[in-house]
């Protein structure tokens, strides 16, 4: 048996345990019941309870979690819709959030299916390098959808940009240091 302040009292018998606890108005709690003999502790079990959850609460706080953004695109999209499009994706990868670019086919439109798979892999030429392909471009009924997913973490996007950050600042060091206030000092020749 453990008593509140974490000492081992030894092995008592259980109304011995249950009357501890009650003198110090707390609750026996029975910790590990497959040990031999069982493992007690005098504590305040709801209070216990309390910062469980205070701690299970914080965690929540902590997680991020991760939404899906849905781009559409037409097969007769313009080349400045497709560059507003693909900034669009480019922010939201940038913000740490997964994309779905969409193809819908209308009616005709379904003769032309390899024009939407053009445009998704032109789409993922271009965003390559701040992303990871999730599902490669496939077709489920007229629609033709692509996922793709921010390469760096939050984490890491954290970091990259601290690191700028001091490379800004030791730059910014050494040029105030190679370009001191008086000017560099003129060194005599020797009269030969």
């Amino acid at each position: 048996m453990i008593d509140d302040e974490g000492n081992q009292l030894g092995i008592l018998p259980p109304y011995e345990a249950i009357k501890k606890a009650r003198e110090k108005n707390l609750d026996l709690v029975e910790i590990s019941p497959t040990a031999q003999p069982p493992v007690c502790r005098i504590m305040d079990y709801g209070k216990y309870l309390y910062q469980q959850e205070k701690k299970e609460r914080e965690a929540k706080k902590h997680q991020k979690t991760i939404t899906v953004k849905e781009v559409k695109f037409r097969i007769n999209v313009d080349d400045h819709d497709y560059e507003t499009k693909k900034n669009h994706v480019l922010r939201f990868l940038g913000e740490g959030d997964k994309v779905k670019a969409t193809i819908f086919f209308r009616g005709r439109e379904m003769t032309r299916t390899g024009l939407g798979r053009q445009i998704l892999e032109r789409l993922i030429k271009d965003v390559e390098s701040e992303s990871i392909v999730e599902f490669r471009p496939r077709q489920e009924g007229n629609t033709l959808h692509a996922i793709l997913a921010p390469k760096k973490s939050d984490k890491e996007r954290e970091k990259e940009k601290e690191k700028e950050r001091k490379q800004k600042a030791d730059k910014a060091a050494a040029q105030s240091a190679v370009s001191p206030s008086e000017p560099p000092a003129q060194v005599a020749k020797p009269a030969s």
